[in-house]
């Protein structure tokens, strides 16, 4: 079903959006990729290019922040879960940098001290995406899809401009507006959380 709506989007007018470019002029494997020093904003590798991400404006950064700090404020204490941003994860032969990506606790990969290793060679149990304005949506869908196709649970495109969510579980996806309760992954469901709630985030208005 994802497939079919990328392909969808592929022919349609959104097909218009400005579609990234790879950074190189010539393919390149993975293991050299790994090697490159960081790039800022942060550069992931797919399907042999490299392609950079585009750099947070204001939406994006608030959103990103104020939705890790809160999975974390629920996740963290009974150790259910942890949200990582901008977390390199590679795997299934590509490199990518979720703008959120959510483990679940047993998941974290460790190292013999417990503490969580640098390289992450496994897909989160939830990846987030925050569409920026100059971004195309048919290769944030593909990005999501990929991940889910490896092992991620569950998937969020927040589309701040639309003020629209889109959920992808397993083959089916989902579109969230207004007072729409959002998915969540398993020992988050006391979270209700409504599309609303997700955009009242980027209000900075007193009170």
């Amino acid at each position: 079903m994802i497939d079919l709506v990328i392909d969808l989007l592929r022919g349609s007018f959104m097909a218009i959006a400005i579609q990234p470019k790879p950074i190189q002029p010539n393919l390149i494997a993975l293991e050299d990729f790994l090697v490159l020093p960081e790039t800022e904003p942060a550069s992931e590798y797919i399907n042999g290019n490299i392609y950079q991400k585009p750099m947070p404006q204001g939406k994006h950064s608030t959103l990103q922040g104020k939705l890790v700090a809160k999975i974390n404020q629920l996740g963290e204490p009974e150790q259910i879960l942890f949200a990582f941003p901008e977390l390199r994860c590679t795997f299934a032969g590509r490199s990518i940098v979720p703008d959120i990506a959510v483990f679940e606790w047993e998941h974290i990969p460790l190292d013999a001290n417990g503490e969580i290793i640098n390289r992450i060679e496994i897909p989160p149990d939830w990846i987030v995406e925050i569409l920026s304005p100059e971004q195309s949506s048919i290769d944030v869908i593909d990005k999501i899809s990929f991940a889910l196709k490896n092992g991620t649970k569950l998937g969020w495109l927040i589309a701040p401009q639309e003020r629209t969510v889109l959920s992808f579980q397993g083959d089916r996806f989902y579109s969230h507006r207004g007072e729409d309760l959002l998915p969540v992954l398993e020992g988050l469901e006391g979270w209700q959380v409504s599309v609303n709630d997700l955009f009242d985030l980027l209000s900075f208005a007193k009170r």
